[in-house]
């Protein structure tokens, strides 16, 4: 959770957060700079609600002051892909067993699967674009 700074808006704290959370993706190698880049400006577009701040040095975007989804980049953990997770406050409950990370290698046709997973964890608030 980001710390707040004294004596800075409300508005002031989310710039400083947000250009936080964007110097850390531009300090990514590649791939994972460009998929942060763009998950970042969808969740901006599809859920301006949503807060950008880091986590564990990973982009996370929270609703209400708790985290609701984040990215956790390949080159981080040394793995084959970068993975949008959620957390337990997402409401992507269904029956007794779901998924709530998904592995991203691009950004494209997949850009509505990510889209419709933000719908449902936020309960359908998502804005419409």
């Amino acid at each position: 959770m980001a710390r707040e700074k004294p004596g800075l808006t409300p508005e002031e704290q989310a710039a400083l957060t947000e250009a936080g959370v964007l110097r850390t993706i531009e300090a990514f190698p590649e791939p994972d700079r460009t998929l942060a880049l763009r998950l970042h400006a969808l969740i901006q577009r599809w859920a301006p609600g949503l807060s950008p701040r880091l986590g564990y040095g990973m982009p996370a975007y929270a609703w209400k002051g708790k985290v609701l989804c984040f990215f956790q980049p390949a080159h981080k953990f040394k793995t084959l892909y970068a993975t949008l997770g959620f957390t337990d406050l997402a409401k992507l409950d269904k029956g007794t067993f779901w998924p709530v990370a998904f592995a991203l290698k691009a950004l494209g046709q997949e850009e509505e699967k990510v889209r419709e997973l933000l719908r449902k964890a936020l309960g359908e608030g998502l804005e419409e674009a």
